[in-house]
């Protein structure tokens, strides 16, 4: 298991600006404009795509664009099994048919001190909830990110736990910010930023927003995510984006802009105050 020390060590290396490198992707038809979009200032592509956080592939900011080049989204099935009335096993493509693909404008977060503005593309994922209908006994969801080693260099390492886990609160994860993610800027998901699959929960702080994902299990216990299972006094399972609440070794006050000089106040709940009624009556300095 990762101590917090040594996880120390790579949270903030390649805090500079972003490598050049990127992959293809394909158009996505029939996108339409969301209400949940924010009016600012979109972080440039040859940004968001060269500037990753994905351990799998490497602890480097511009490691993944140029890792996982060559990784195969193609065929892909993901599970969905637990507190649900039948196992399922779906292929990729007919989840993103699920429902219409919606441009979603959010802001990014990452509990580094460093946030992004992002056109994801996608749907919320309560419209694979409705499908799958979860049993009463359902009150989580666990997400796990595929293990290929083969594949993902990052995995033959032992600086996380593999596979990759986080989870939600069911209520969370009915919310309709949270989006079941398959593209961004029009396109096909990048493979460094998550494809073929990927959560995008924008109040949270990006390591919560898996990728790709190919097993969900409805379950009746919390799940015990990665980070926290990492580093459990550094990162707990809600994560939710709190400027009142500091990471143990820095301050989350603030935040600097991915292309920007200067800092900016981080929001509470990263400014989508339409989640605070999930923690009402919650004490958020003890549930991080």
């Amino acid at each position: 298991m990762t101590s917090a020390a040594a996880v120390a060590g790579l949270v903030f290396r390649e805090l500079g600006y972003p490598a050049q490198h990127a992959s293809a992707s394909t158009k996505i038809d029939g996108i339409k404009p969301s209400p949940f979009s924010t009016t600012e200032t979109v972080t440039p592509a040859k940004d968001v795509t060269t500037y990753n956080n994905y351990y799998e592939f490497s602890t480097d900011k511009g490691g993944p664009s140029v890792a996982a080049k060559d990784f195969k989204t193609r065929p892909w099935k993901v599970t969905v099994e637990g507190q649900v009335p039948k196992k399922q096993v779906f292929e990729v493509d007919d989840i993103i048919k699920m429902a219409s693909p919606e441009e979603r404008i959010y802001r990014h977060r990452c509990v580094e001190g460093w946030s992004i503005v992002v056109p994801w593309v996608g749907f919320s994922f309560s419209e694979l909830i409705k499908r799958v209908q979860p049993l009463g006994k359902a009150k989580f969801v666990e997400f796990t990110t595929i293990y290929s080693p083969g594949q993902m260099p990052g995995q033959r390492s032992s600086v996380l736990e593999w596979p990759y886990v986080e989870g939600l609160r069911l209520d969370e994860a009915m919310h309709p910010l949270a989006l079941l993610c398959f593209g961004m800027y029009g396109e096909s998901l990048p493979n460094q930023d998550g494809a073929p699959l990927r959560l995008v929960l924008p109040w949270k702080y990006g390591f919560k927003s898996i990728k790709a994902i190919d097993h969900i299990k409805f379950t009746d216990k919390q799940p015990y995510n990665t980070w926290q299972r990492s580093a459990p006094s550094e990162y707990g399972f809600y994560s939710n984006v709190n400027p009142q609440v500091d990471h143990p070794r820095w301050s989350q006050a603030s935040e600097r802009r991915l292309g920007e000089f200067r800092k900016r106040p981080t929001l509470m709940f990263n400014g989508y105050e339409q989640v605070a009624s999930l923690y009402s009556g919650m004490d958020l300095k003890k549930n991080f």
